[in-house]
């Protein structure tokens, strides 16, 4: 029998649960019968009934004048009362020998009738009667060993030092850029930037009384400046913040406007204004971010688009003629006012116009693309013209949504920018 079967109390392969509850047969190398080993020795004592057996008990345990133990410190056990004169002989058979009784002492009273002899078993039948056990008992039995295999799996597969004692970080230790301050880093290393970057020799005490606002406590606010000419700062837009694995420090992406200056006579020229971009070291304190150190220059490079670029789609030369006279009514409507933009969007959208901050010029390029027979994608290519004789070009997306009017004419208009 598997060891699997047993684990689960499942009968042998080839057996089912009834089988069980019959009584099974002898087999090869099998004793033909399963009585006690007093069975096959007639003349020995006989091991009596329950009931005969409290009789027994209670001649033996009610206070009585017994005889004093023989010399050597043991009790003989009772003898078999004598057969009567009277009693009919014993059978020669062994086999078949008829079963006698014990005297007992009966607690209903000394002189009760005795109970029925017990009868005689046939050779290989056993002693005892079994009892089937119900199948509840048998289910909950297999249930609740089945649950203590399934509990023993699950603690080889993941460990019981897991369960006692698992591994917790402690929330004072900060892992990771998810709970780095990433907020109040940008803040302080756009002001510190800006800070940096601005000096004027007429003024040396005001650069180090700035740049001490954001930098740490000990070190030199002068940040490497000598003292010497004229700079101004005045814009800034912070970028990626990018924090080591420690959970403390980091360095902040920022680009900064820059206004140069050089020397004329006893005064200065204005120079040309220039985007500069630094990186900026920062560290987590108990109380605040502070910059841990002067920043360093990175430069700009232009860079390509990438190949994996999404296509607007097939063009739809057709729709794009068709609907060319309505993108030019649009995007001139578009740059005076929000009442006449909403003459020519879709209904249900809602498109603000630029409100006269520029001028419709032309429309240089319109392309409609494919899709589907309710909705388009489109692109404009727009010049708008400024103050004097100024032109900007511009490329808009947008998108087309086909309308039927009262009388069953359809139209394309334009029902969102962007």
């Amino acid at each position: 029998m598997s060891w699997w079967r047993t684990v689960l109390n499942l009968p042998p392969k080839g057996e089912h649960w009834a089988d069980q509850r019959r009584t099974k047969k002898a087999g090869k190398g099998r004793p033909q019968s399963t009585a006690p080993e007093w069975w096959d020795h007639p003349g020995g004592p006989v091991t009596p009934t329950p009931r005969q057996a409290q009789g027994v008990a209670a001649q033996y345990s009610a206070p009585q004048q017994q005889a004093p133990p023989p010399p050597g410190g043991v009790m003989a056990p009772p003898r078999r009362p004598a057969p009567r004169t009277n009693d009919v002989p014993r059978q020669q058979d062994p086999a078949h020998r008829p079963p006698e009784r014990l005297k007992q002492r009966s607690p209903h009273g000394a002189h009760a009738a005795p109970g029925p002899a017990r009868e005689v078993l046939e050779p290989g039948q056993t002693p005892w009667s079994t009892e089937p056990e119900s199948s509840f008992s048998t289910w909950a039995r297999r249930f609740f060993r089945g649950l203590v295999v399934v509990v023993l799996l699950l603690a080889a597969i993941s460990g019981i030092r897991s369960w006692i004692s698992p591994n917790r970080t402690p929330e004072t230790v900060v892992s990771g850029q998810s709970s780095f301050p990433v907020d109040e880093s940008r803040a302080v290393a756009t002001r510190y930037a800006v800070s940096y970057l601005t000096w004027d020799e007429n003024s040396p005490d005001a650069r180090p009384a700035q740049v001490g606002l954001d930098l740490a406590a000990g070190l030199d606010s002068r940040a490497g400046w000598n003292g010497r000419g004229k700079q101004t700062a005045d814009v800034a837009y912070p970028g990626e913040v990018k924090a080591d694995s420690n959970g403390i420090t980091a360095v902040v992406d920022v680009r900064v406007r820059v206004h140069t200056f050089t020397r004329l006579g006893r005064g200065w020229k204005t120079g040309p204004v220039v985007w500069e971009r630094v990186s900026v070291p920062v560290a987590r304190t108990s109380a605040r971010v502070v910059a841990s150190g002067p920043p360093t220059f990175v430069p700009d490079v232009r860079a390509a688009l990438p190949d994996n670029m999404p296509e607007a789609g097939a063009p739809d030369d057709d729709l794009t003629a068709a609907t060319q006279k309505d993108a030019e009514a649009f995007f001139g409507a578009y740059a005076e006012s929000d009442n006449k933009v909403s003459a020519v969007t879709a209904p249900g959208s809602t498109i603000r116009s630029l409100n006269g901050a520029v001028r419709f010029g032309e429309l240089k390029d319109w392309q409609v693309y494919t899709g589907n027979d309710d909705e388009r994608r489109a692109t404009a290519a727009v010049t708008w013209e400024g103050v004097g004789d100024t032109t900007l070009d511009q490329t808009y997306t947008l998108t087309l949504r086909r309308t039927v009017a009262t009388d069953g004419a359809e139209r394309w208009q334009v029902a969102a920018v962007g």
